[in-house]
């Protein structure tokens, strides 16, 4: 997983630094036709899925790099390490040499920029010294994620600033077949597994996750992040297939007045007024159903909800845009709330570990938000949400509704969109029809 958050104790991958960095000059055209077909066979082949990248950029001139952090690294020895649990920005400066009356100062003037008591456990830095016998310390730089850095600059007066290393951003291609789960299949194939959160959110509306089968499949355009050569995280998703129950489903991303959207071919919004579940992944444990066997009170009696296993503290989000109306404990429903979305929809959340803060009656949500966090309260035997669905007034089977669409591509962008997603969709189709080398 490339993609950093700066959560304590999370371990860092790909962010090793180099003095020296050769930039590849521009390839010839068979050159680059050559690269592709071995980074198709190079990327995580499995079972016919694959996934590569189809376009990086090149410079056009060979440079040496020798600047880190936007200063001279040969004017200086270099030490890098990453933040330990409960290490202090003193525990590693004393070492380098500067004493606590520096420390100190630096610390007051740091506060502008950066408080240094939110350092993360398992974050990078780096420690300018002297090339001096002493080798104190003149630079000391800390990476709270993988594209900035904040300079404490020891030099001269004491300065701190903050500054980005360059993103590149890389266009790739996916494709595969699932014979587990989305995760795993694209685990399995080298791609990043974030993806699989980025087509959660936007199939969130139109497809059950929780009902994904063996061979379904995908096919996706997207493009990802990358510093100092790593990918560090999905940037954006520009266009995927989803094969669902033998079902074809596009997903165009499309920009109208400043706000993207995913549209089908048909230009409707992949958005409905609610999501098909609270939970975006988990596994669905009991649906709605008017007689189950209930294993707390042992006898038989209606479910009017779904219930949906996750781990304590998954986030539950709620389903729609709405007003709270309740957020309290009762005794059967554990921690709870409940949502009114209009005068036809609402919906409730049970058995939470605890509600989000800030979540209590009269406050307006939006679809997505999170609003709690999975637990077992109340009459529970196992970490779940049992998600229930009230349409004018009487409780409902969810999944058994038509939901009502969001808002298509206007009028006046309808031939702009249908121009754009022409040669979108002709790419998206032929996407693993490149015959593969043996």
């Amino acid at each position: 997983m490339f993609e950093v958050r700066g959560l304590k104790f999370l371990s860092i991958y790909g962010l090793r630094l180099h003095t020296n960095r050769l930039r590849l000059g521009r390839l010839n055209l068979f050159a680059f036709a050559l690269l592709s077909l071995l980074l198709i066979t190079s990327c995580g082949q499995q079972d016919g899925n694959y996934s590569y990248t189809e376009e990086e950029g090149a410079d056009s001139t060979e440079q040496i790099i020798n600047i880190r952090y936007g200063l001279p690294a040969d004017s200086f020895n270099i030490h890098t390490g990453t933040i330990k649990p409960n290490q202090f920005l003193a525990d590693i400066l004393l070492k380098y040499h500067v004493s606590y009356p520096e420390i100190d100062r630096l610390v007051k003037k740091a506060k502008e920029t950066f408080d240094v008591r939110y350092m993360k456990s398992g974050r990078s830095y780096a420690v300018f010294c002297d090339k001096d016998s002493l080798g104190k310390a003149k630079c000391f730089i800390y990476e709270p994620n993988a594209e900035e850095y904040i300079v404490f600059d020891l030099r001269d007066s004491i300065n701190v600033y903050k500054g980005v290393k360059p993103v590149e951003i890389r266009e790739n291609v996916s494709y595969g077949t699932i014979n587990s789960s989305l995760y795993q299949t694209l685990t399995d194939i080298g791609a990043s597994p974030a993806l699989a959160m980025e087509m959660a959110d936007i199939y969130a509306w139109t497809i059950d996750f929780y009902r994904i089968q063996k061979g379904d499949n995908f096919k996706v355009i997207y493009t990802e992040k990358y510093v100092d050569g790593k990918r560090i995280g999905i940037h954006e998703i520009k266009a995927c297939l989803f094969n669902h129950f033998g079902n074809d489903f596009y997903a165009f991303g499309f920009e109208q007045e400043g706000f993207k959207d995913y549209f089908d071919l048909e230009a409707n919004s992949l958005r409905k007024a609610f999501l098909q579940s609270p939970l975006k992944f988990g596994r669905m444990t009991s649906s709605y159903t008017l007689k189950r066997f209930h294993p707390v009170q042992k006898r038989w009696k209606a479910h009017l909800g779904t219930d949906y296993a996750a781990p304590t503290g998954t986030p539950i989000m709620t389903t729609g845009d709405g007003i709270v109306i309740e957020a309290r404990y009762k005794q059967y429903n554990g921690n709870y709330v409940k949502i009114k979305h209009n005068g036809t929809y609402t919906t409730q959340y049970l058995h939470m570990s605890k509600i989000a803060n800030g979540i209590k009656p009269g406050v307006k949500v939006r679809q997505g938000q999170t609003i709690g966090y999975v637990g077992s309260t109340g009459l529970a035997t196992g970490p779940h949400v049992c998600y229930r669905f009230w349409k004018n007034g009487s409780q409902v089977n969810h999944r058994a509704e038509k939901l009502p669409p969001s808002n298509p591509v206007k009028k006046e962008n309808e031939a702009a969109f249908y121009e754009y997603i022409k040669p979108v969709q002709q790419r998206l189709d032929s996407i693993g029809d490149l015959k593969i080398p043996s």
